[in-house]
């Protein structure tokens, strides 16, 4: 038994949980906040927080690092230029957990885990004409597909009809 261990496992071997940490910490970094379990949103604090701690560096090897780790240029990019200046006065910290309560189907404990500056985005304004075009675009896509599926149905019938008479 490995006592003191602090890492979780999730249940699953070395590589497919290193994926879902790496998946977490670019999900959080670029969305700001993210839903997930309790237990994967503390997990995924301690990733996070050593991230930008690391990018506060503004150097070529924390870069270097950083890319080692998290191998997405956009999302390192994002820690260097945006999270790191933004987090440079503060020490540590930088993610808060906000409890939801349990998942309806498994109850599993879920949680909001955001960056403690986080401000929802403001919904884009969308032109109500646009809009109208696009709902009948794609009632008129539904509409053709439907009949389609309809006619190759009808197709199956009739063959399953002759092979029966025959």
């Amino acid at each position: 038994m490995r006592h003191n261990a602090h890492v979780k496992h999730f249940g699953r071997k070395q590589g497919p949980r290193k994926a879902l940490l790496r998946g977490l910490v670019n999900s959080l970094v670029e969305h700001g906040r993210i839903k997930t379990t309790l237990a994967k949103a503390k997990e995924l604090r301690r990733h996070v927080e050593k991230a930008i701690t690391l990018g506060k560096k503004q150097s070529l090897h924390a870069r270097r690092l950083l890319l080692a780790r998290y191998p997405n240029e956009k999302v390192v990019a994002m820690i260097m230029s945006d999270l790191a200046p933004r987090f440079q006065e503060r020490e540590g910290g930088y993610t808060r957990i906000l409890k939801l309560g349990q998942r309806p189907g498994d109850r599993a404990e879920m949680a909001f885990i955001q960056f403690v500056d986080y401000s929802p985005s403001e919904k884009p304004v969308v032109d109500e004409k646009v809009a109208k075009a696009a709902a009948k675009a794609t009632a008129k896509k539904t509409a053709a597909k439907k009949k389609r599926v309809r006619k190759l149905q009808g197709q199956a019938r009739a063959v399953l009809h002759k092979k029966k008479k025959a």
